[in-house]
């Protein structure tokens, strides 16, 4: 019975296709929870895969009907050994977003794993499926070794996380002992670079919005009235040069975070962004002067226009069109004033002689609204695991402050009180949210070992306590 035993053991599941075959189960149930119509499938994959397998790793299964209407049930699992050891949560989403089906490369199949070299590619390999399958073959491969965990472990799965984790928050409030642990680990996003083992304390909250110049209703010819009546289109172009400006810099001082730290910008100062094979080239002048690509997007916010539309883009016509609408994101982090944003907004608009722009909620499944969140890099449980980490990947662990990406971390660090330690297995360019979604085969073999070492230590070591 040793740590090494167990770290074979789940490496050798992995290379005889354990994996594979788990993960290409999970990935046939097509949990869209975007799409109304899959709100069964939300369910099934509770019912049939996550239950019966926490069910064969002795743990107790609680499923939380969702309180919104259209949200999907959330999962709690369960296994309690030691009231003197500490309880560790851990969390993944069986959602998934839209399976984009006739827009992937080579005519595959969303919904069936297809390998190809390093790269297996499926809806929700890399968010979530495939971090929280190997997350809980590691506990397996423990269990199977030692014979017990050596701690308590707590497992959630919810199912709506892709539209913004609806309903989570009140169940989570409404079960507080149910859920209560002494610190947080789970996994989900990409590693700094696909060969660097990661772990981030914390995410970048999330505010979507629209801006709408909405001047009358329909089009008119332009031959007859262009020169005549002003264009919404043109207005909001100039109205969204005076937010961002011609290289990425945010433009009104209420959008801003407060000055980064100097423990961020240490804790930053070695890492390098590597988006992996075919990943886009990062465009060294974009964003904020002075700032490192890392501190760009884990110690600084951005605004981001997702969708810009005016007329009929598909079928042009000759009109002036009537409206124009821009979808726009701002993600920030830790400190910055959320409440803030769209009243400082508002009147930056205002001041510049916009007031015809109108700030407007997002259309219904577009209404993401995360809290930005941070552990501090010096926190007992993040230098622990970060050790932890090292002892079986034998290379430094890339440690950020928060994810570039938003989730819904405040529940954990907030609502119940938890160190949040996230340890990523993707990369970036793995096209989640995109056709073609992927992950690396190789860096999840990696991530095996380091999950099973991980989950081996924590049965064995003194830990920190979730007071410290």
């Amino acid at each position: 019975m040793s740590r090494e035993a167990a770290i074979d053991a789940a490496l050798a599941w992995f290379d005889e296709g354990g994996f594979l075959e788990t993960l290409g189960r999970r990935i046939a149930v097509p949990t869209e929870s975007q799409n109304p119509e899959r709100l069964g499938e939300l369910a099934r994959y509770l019912d049939e895969e996550m239950i019966p397998a926490f069910d064969g790793m002795g743990f107790e299964s609680q499923v939380y009907p969702n309180p919104v209407a259209g949200g999907g049930p959330v999962l709690l699992a369960t296994r309690h050994e030691d009231d003197a050891r500490p309880t560790v949560l851990g969390y993944g989403h069986g959602d998934v977003i839209r399976g984009q089906e006739g827009r992937w490369a080579e005519d595959r199949d969303p919904w069936t794993i297809d390998q190809s070299g390093d790269k297996l590619y499926g809806r929700g390999t890399a968010d979530n499926k495939g971090q929280h399958t190997l997350n809980m073959a590691a506990l397996e491969h423990v269990l199977s070794e030692r014979g017990s965990l050596g701690f308590n472990c707590k497992f959630m799965i919810e199912t709506g996380e892709e539209n913004g984790s609806a309903g989570l928050a009140p169940i989570i409030e409404d079960n507080l002992d149910a859920f209560a642990a002494d610190a947080f680990i789970a996994s989900d996003g990409p590693r700094v670079a696909p060969d660097r083992p990661t772990l981030f304390l914390g995410a970048r909250g999330a505010k979507n919005f629209d801006l709408v110049v909405d001047l009358r209703d329909g089009g008119h010819h332009s031959g007859n009235w262009g020169g005549l009546l002003a264009n919404p289109g043109i207005i909001l172009g100039h109205a969204l040069a005076t937010i961002i400006g011609p290289t990425g810099q945010i433009l009104v001082g209420g959008l801003k975070p407060p000055p980064m730290t100097n423990a961020i910008r240490d804790a930053l100062k070695d890492i390098v962004i590597d988006a992996g094979p075919g990943g886009p080239a990062i465009d060294p002048d974009w964003g904020e002067p002075g700032l490192t690509p890392a501190e760009q997007v884990y110690g600084w916010n951005s605004f981001e226009i997702l969708t810009f539309e005016t007329g009929s883009p598909a079928n042009p016509v000759n009109a002036v069109p009537p409206t124009a609408r821009a979808h726009c994101q701002i993600r920030f982090v830790a400190g910055s004033d959320r409440e803030g944003f769209l009243p400082a907004l508002r009147e930056h608009l205002d001041e510049h002689g916009f007031e015809v722009v109108k700030i407007e909620p997002p259309p219904p499944g577009n209404a993401i609204d995360f809290t930005a969140t941070r552990t501090a890099p010096d926190h007992p449980w993040a230098m622990w695991v970060a050790d932890a980490m090292e002892r079986t990947s034998g290379r430094p662990t890339a440690v950020l402050p928060s994810l570039g990406g938003s989730i819904c971390n405040d529940l954990f660090t907030d609502t119940l009180g938890l160190p949040s330690i996230w340890i990523p297995h993707s990369y970036a360019a793995c096209s989640q949210h995109a056709p073609d979604e992927h992950i690396l085969m190789s860096e999840f073999r990696d991530a095996m070992a380091i999950m099973t070492g991980l989950y081996w230590d924590l049965g064995e070591a003194d830990l920190p306590k979730k007071t410290d």
